[in-house]
């Protein structure tokens, strides 16, 4: 039999719980609760759309050349490679720096020889027998900018040298700085004379315009040359519609066949 105080005890410990849930039933919280919230899956991660291929495609180089048809009157599809370019330009140089200027107008090949073009084009400018050739080329940056800083010290290391032929004829070559339009994000022009006797004792001198500029991690170069009038202007039209058309090439991304 249960002890009259215990009972007492728990009579009034009944009451107590009783009327707290009462309390807890009728009295808001005063914090508000945090929210339910459903489990979920982890969230998708974000799409991202595949970075298009930086090579620059043969198609895209051939799509980038500047030809005839963009220069107009009087230049035409090239009709062989000019007598002057073996006669010469295949010449040693008196100056050990200056060789590696020879080479690279003998060879067409100013950004190195590793660098091949990945689509040139030659064309004729019939009226003054000159003769063009552009390249586009693709190239790591850092290679093309040191390629632009030789090119640009040659009219101080190069302003004056001699260079004889294969064929024992010797030349004054002479280097200047030529100015180029704002085209691409960097570039160098120079205008080489190279100034000497033709076969028959006649004094003659072969002009060349010389262009190479930067387009991102593409290349554009430009020479231009003959024994008459050479057309600086036809150079800079060159230069400068290559840089756009090769910028927005490679902003589509692609060429249409």
């Amino acid at each position: 039999m249960t002890p009259p105080r215990a009972a007492a005890c728990a009579l009034a410990l009944c009451g107590l719980l009783a009327a707290t849930a009462c309390s807890a039933l009728s009295t808001p919280p005063t914090a508000p609760r945090p929210p339910i919230t459903r489990p979920t899956s982890a969230p998708p991660s974000p799409k991202t759309s595949a970075a298009p291929s930086s090579a620059l495609t043969e198609a895209m180089a051939q799509a980038a050349l500047v030809t005839d048809a963009d220069l107009g009157e009087p230049w035409t599809p090239t009709q062989g490679v000019a007598t002057w370019h073996d006669g010469v330009l295949k010449a040693k140089a008196d100056k050990r720096e200056c060789q590696r200027l020879l080479d690279a107008l003998y060879a067409d090949e100013l950004f190195g020889a590793d660098a091949q073009p990945r689509a040139v084009v030659g064309m004729d400018d019939e009226w003054n027998k000159a003769q063009m050739r552009y390249q586009v080329l693709e190239r790591p940056s850092a290679e093309i900018d040191k390629t632009l800083a030789w090119l640009k010290g040659l009219p101080r290391t190069c302003a004056q040298f001699g260079a004889t032929t294969t064929t024992g004829a010797v030349f004054g070559v002479q280097v200047t700085e030529a100015p180029l339009p704002e085209a691409g994000d960097a570039r160098q022009g120079l205008r080489v004379w190279l100034t000497g006797q033709s076969p028959d004792g006649e004094p003659t001198t072969l002009t060349l315009d010389v262009a190479a500029v930067r387009v991102g991690e593409d290349a554009i170069s430009v020479t231009n040359g003959g024994f008459g009038d050479v057309q600086t202007q036809a150079t800079q039209t060159a230069v400068q519609l290559g840089a756009q058309r090769l910028t927005q090439i490679r902003k589509q991304g692609r060429v249409e066949i």
